[in-house]
């Protein structure tokens, strides 16, 4: 006579796994608010007054006030923004455009040398800026100015100066980024790509690209983040006409003291934009800050 089997028990997590799980969770939240907190103190700054901005101890409960969003958008904030969104966008979309084939060279192709060019490229980030702002100028200077004889291109107080600056500062950091995702990509997909007899310029964008999409949102995020957030080049090579939303915020740093309502009302305004870009791509941005790490 066979034995009845035992029943099985159900799979769970013991109960010293669910505390230990609880407690994860509660130690990721508290780090999560310490390092949300100084965000969430210049919002609510940028709806006190300048009194109430400077009081000590701060106060988290007050009567907010719109008067510092007034004044900053009195005050030719719009010109601004338009500056840093258009040199922004354009920089990245010419960063994308010129790093996609060069790094689905230095991933599939693998040319000779290619370790070198990959460290060429790299290379260019090592100069400080401030080591090139003095040959920047005189290259873009005016053309005829006896005080500056080498200079030609006219770019000084251009957004076409500004963009090209952030596209050369950007690529090394798009190429480097877009080879890691392209190595992902299986050898055998490519292969029968090329045997279908694809085009080099097809089987990038309708085979290689939308696979590793994630990376390339992940690289086009972090390109808009680093050209809107730029400030040594603009503020030495813009004028008032062409300076982008951080040379605005200079505006509340006087020699009487800091405006720190307005400025931080300010601020807000300069992040909202990429704050709401990740949140609009933020599952494929996840994705791809996340490619490669798990084989």
């Amino acid at each position: 006579m066979v034995a009845a089997a035992a029943p099985r028990r159900r799979r769970g997590h013991a109960p010293g796994q669910q505390h230990k799980s609880i407690w994860w969770a509660l130690v990721a939240w508290i780090i999560g608010l310490i390092f949300f907190f100084p965000v969430l103190y210049m919002v609510l700054t940028g709806f006190k007054t300048e009194n109430a901005a400077v009081e000590l101890p701060p106060k988290l409960i007050f009567m907010p006030t719109l008067e510092n969003y007034r004044s900053i958008f009195s005050i030719n904030f719009w010109p601004f923004f338009q500056n840093s969104l258009i040199v922004s966008l354009v920089s990245t979309a010419i960063v994308m455009v010129l790093a996609i084939p060069c790094a689905y060279a230095m991933a599939i192709e693998r040319p000779p040398g290619w370790k070198n060019v990959l460290f060429f490229f790299i290379s260019t980030r090592f100069l400080p800026p401030a080591g090139i702002i003095v040959p920047l100028y005189i290259l873009f200077s005016p053309t005829g100015d006896p005080e500056l004889p080498f200079g030609g291109l006219n770019l000084l107080n251009t957004p076409q100066g500004l963009i090209i600056l952030y596209v050369a500062m950007n690529l090394p950091i798009a190429i480097w980024m877009l080879r890691s995702f392209f190595e992902e990509v299986p050898r055998d997909v490519i292969d029968a790509a090329r045997v279908d007899g694809a085009p080099t310029w097809r089987e990038i964008v309708e085979i290689v690209v939308p696979m590793v999409m994630p990376g390339v949102v992940a690289t086009v995020f972090l390109a808009i983040i680093f050209a809107w957030n730029e400030f040594f080049f603009a503020f030495n090579l813009a004028s008032i006409g062409t300076s982008t939303v951080p040379i605005f915020m200079l505006r509340f740093v006087t020699a009487e003291g800091l405006f720190w309502a307005k400025l931080a009302a300010s601020s807000t305004m300069a992040v909202l934009p990429i704050v709401l870009l990740g949140w609009a791509v933020q599952k494929q941005l996840v994705r791809g800050l996340s490619m490669g790490a798990v084989k």
